[in-house]
């Protein structure tokens, strides 16, 4: 009888210990006066028109084309929080830059269509629908790009079921992990609630998953930007299911290891991750990176600053 107590109280305790975890950090809202350098004010150019596509579970998820001259393809992911709208600018220069044809997703959870906001069914879900948005398109292949968490999504990618579907990829300033040496313990940006995430973990770990989708990380999105007209579709927090499958795997490295050729630009200034130490982590994991630190820019000042645009250029060997 003993031998039979022992093992359920084991459990039992391992179940008290995780359910209290859970339960004992609940999402407050993040917001602080200190966050990124959020531009001031919006482009002028008008959005272009929201499309949709339908994935393989039936769901209508948006997205938007900037056409190009036929030089290629690229699909273009967006950071943590945001939606496709807010990196039109970005799309918008490489397509006059280069000619590809840049596609920008709302990736499932975020912006207009968000249904619900903030969530997935499951871990892996956005990397299926990149791929399904790609059969819509008739792409077999495609040049992908991604900033801030949109480039940890394209590192999960590549070690992915879909790898092979990615050519080259273009990492502006990715979020790798949070036990990485580019990950900043004093985020302005990101606040995850660690004891929730670690109980989530805990029960995954043993095969539980009907509390996945509880919140288990809110972004400190400011009342300016959230009152703009963007910043309505803005995402405020995310569900333990959605944060996982946003960034790469445990095994990080391995990830990094699996990309293609592939271009990491940060700047200088990023309040977000310490971008001197990128190319000492990935370079030790895969031969195929170019780093190119850009000094003064910020987080999100880089995605609008022609260094980008040209340095982006440059790797794909974009004619004069």
């Amino acid at each position: 009888m003993k031998f039979i107590l022992i093992p359920v109280i084991s459990a039992a305790i391992f179940f008290l210990i995780a359910i209290v975890l859970i339960l004992s950090q609940p999402p407050k809202g993040f917001a602080s006066s200190e966050t990124l350098d959020f531009p001031q004010g919006g482009s002028d150019e008008p959005l272009s028109e929201l499309l949709t596509y339908t994935a393989r579970d039936g769901a209508d998820l948006g997205y938007r084309e900037l056409a190009g001259s036929g030089a290629g393809d690229m699909i273009l992911v967006h950071g943590s929080g945001w939606h496709g709208a807010a990196y039109e600018p970005l799309a918008r220069a490489i397509s006059d830059r280069c000619g590809y044809r840049v596609i920008v997703p709302d990736l499932r959870g975020h912006g207009p269509l968000a249904a619900p906001r903030g969530d997935v069914a499951y871990v892996g879900q956005m990397e299926d629908d990149l791929a399904d948005l790609m059969d819509h398109l008739g792409l077999d292949d495609a040049v992908f790009a991604g900033h801030s968490s949109g480039g940890s999504l394209v590192i999960r990618f590549a070690g992915g079921e879909h790898a092979t579907r990615m050519t080259r990829a273009i990492l502006i300033a990715p979020f790798l992990k949070y036990n990485a040496p580019t990950a900043r313990d004093d985020s302005v940006w990101a606040q995850p609630l660690t004891r929730r995430i670690i109980g989530l973990s805990m029960l995954n770990a043993v095969g539980i998953k009907a509390l996945n989708g509880l919140t288990a990380i809110e972004f400190n999105l400011p009342e300016t930007v959230l009152a703009t007209e963007q910043g309505q579709w803005a995402t405020k927090s995310y569900s333990y299911r959605l944060n996982a499958g946003y960034a790469p795997r445990s095994d990080y490295l391995a990830d990094i290891a699996a990309l293609p050729p592939f271009l990491l630009l940060a700047g200088s200034e990023d309040a977000a991750f310490r971008p001197e130490q990128y190319e000492p982590v990935m370079a030790a994991a895969s031969v195929k990176g170019t780093y190119d630190v850009i000094p003064g820019l910020g987080h999100l000042g880089i995605l609008d600053a022609p260094e980008t645009t040209e340095a982006i250029a440059a790797f794909l060997d974009c004619a004069q």
